[in-house]
């Protein structure tokens, strides 16, 4: 699966090239981590303006019909809007059959979200920021055709999910808002030298050019999202810190602890991230991994841009395939696969099953390609699955570790990434050409983005504080 969305995602999830995550799509996703929600606890220093003191309460024959329920510098968040965002997760998460939190936190949880996109609108408006019709308009068109259907076609899916049309392209406009903020705001300061290329290419390749090893590793990840508040990333290190010291003190084997606390795809596998090279490791990795004996668990924490992360070297080998004049090329992969959502009916445990049936008929003679076309919920089905040549970093991380463990013509596993679950076959590999400056281009885009992550969460968090925010749910009223 491309990060460029050459292969359609679920069908509110993702946009491909326009807006990598709408409001409502992005909250469903990120319930299950409640760190990545920012608190709300009024900003200190601020006082409260005027119009925010005295926001209207709207009455009909001296009854109330809208509260308000939070204060956001001088606007309002009204009950109304809150009890709209969450029925509509609520909705979302019973068709993914995902787990729905109790109420009292769901709601809770959206208010912050909330909070924090109101706060980054005003800004938007003080920047002059805006969206016309057309745009709106043009977005929706390209997400239709992303998802290889007719606009009509698509808006009715939208509503058949139980997402008026009206919130949906509401929700379009605020996301290309917020982008056009972000790119203003922190995108367009970040810069990458030339000399952070260099020294990430050399961290990938090791300081023995020529003489690198594949590395076999295992992984516990503790999520931590780039918009978590101070309070949760403590939290997290906190709770990775006590993993770490179980696997450490050798009381409870690797893969179990994996298994049971591991928020990493790959969990059910006791996060074996099987051989790899290490060019295709991040670089904090392949950095813990060079001072560690086979067997040994990195005695520190890796903080990613994921979150905490605690790796084990299980074993060494000798660079397949690679000889020092070719060390600075990129290795591609031609690969196809299988993609079928969850959610719309689908459970997690029926995706698996069905790709688990699919690679048992290919493997008594099936057609991969054929079931690809037939099964596969995803932009290249009509050419049976194939992506074509995939270049490092061209994939998310799961399907991309999992591509990278395969033989050729082998096929994997059912594989679970934020698109679904993924049937994946490599077809073959191939050293290729101009390899230097695509690494270089790779490097550039990987660091960008890393302190592009990094810019924007220190950004917003200096936003949140600065800003004066009032939560009225939950609290007693004033008789």
């Amino acid at each position: 699966m491309r990060k460029d969305g050459r292969g359609a995602p679920d069908i509110i999830g993702v946009s491909v090239g326009i807006m990598k995550k709408l409001r409502l799509a992005s909250l469903a996703a990120g319930l299950a981590a409640a760190a990545s929600f920012l608190s709300v606890a009024p900003a200190q220093a601020q006082d409260l303006p005027n119009a925010a003191r005295q926001a209207p309460v709207a009455v009909n024959n001296g009854q109330t019909v809208d509260t308000i329920a939070a204060v956001v510098n001088d606007g309002v968040i009204t009950q109304r809007e809150l009890d709209e965002r969450v029925g509509l997760i609520a909705h979302r998460l019973q068709q993914q059959n995902a787990p729905i939190p109790p109420t009292d936190q769901l709601r809770q949880q959206v208010l912050n979200q909330m909070v924090l996109e109101r706060i980054q609108l005003q800004r938007a408006k003080e920047d002059n920021i805006t969206v016309d019709d057309a745009a709106v308009q043009k977005t929706l068109e390209r997400l239709a055709a992303a998802n290889n259907l007719p606009l009509d076609v698509y808006r009715s899916k939208i509503e058949a999910q139980g997402v008026p049309w009206s919130t949906f392209t509401r929700d379009a406009r605020t996301e290309l808002i917020l982008s056009r903020l972000r790119e203003k705001e922190v995108d367009s300061k970040v810069t990458v030298s030339d000399a952070e290329v260099a020294n990430y290419i050399a961290s990938q390749r090791g300081p023995n050019v020529g003489l690198t090893s594949d590395l076999h590793l295992e992984h516990i990840l503790v999520k931590v999202p780039a918009n978590a508040a101070q309070s949760d990333i403590v939290a997290a290190e906190q709770k990775a810190q006590a993993i770490l010291q179980q696997a450490t003190t050798g009381d409870t084997k690797f893969e179990k602890l994996a298994k049971s606390d591991s928020q990493a795809a790959d969990a059910s596998k006791g996060g074996d991230m099987g051989f790899q090279s290490t060019t295709q490791l991040p670089p904090e990795f392949v950095k813990a991994a060079a001072t560690l004996r086979p067997g040994e668990v990195n005695p520190d924490l890796i903080r990613t841009a994921d979150g905490f992360e605690i790796m084990r070297l299980v074993e060494r080998r000798a660079a397949q395939g690679a000889a020092s004049s070719d060390s600075t090329h990129l290795t591609q992969t031609h690969v196809r696969h299988i993609l079928l959502r969850v959610g719309d009916g689908m459970s997690e445990p029926a995706a698996r099953q069905k790709l688990l049936e699919i690679k048992r008929e290919i493997s008594e003679g099936g057609d991969f390609a054929k079931f690809a076309r037939t099964y596969s919920q995803d932009g290249s089905a009509s050419q049976g699955g194939d992506l074509g040549w995939i270049s490092p970093g061209e994939t998310v991380p799961e399907f991309e570790r999992a591509m990278n463990s395969l033989q050729d013509g082998q096929i994997s596993e059912p594989v679970r990434s934020e698109y679904g679950y993924h049937l994946i076959q490599v077809l073959g590999r191939r050293e290729a050409e101009g390899s230097v400056a695509q690494q270089m281009d790779l490097a550039r885009q990987a660091i960008g983005q890393r302190k592009a992550e990094q810019a924007y969460a220190d950004w917003l968090r200096e936003l949140r504080d600065t800003a004066y925010v009032d939560v009225k749910v939950g609290k007693p009223s004033l008789q």
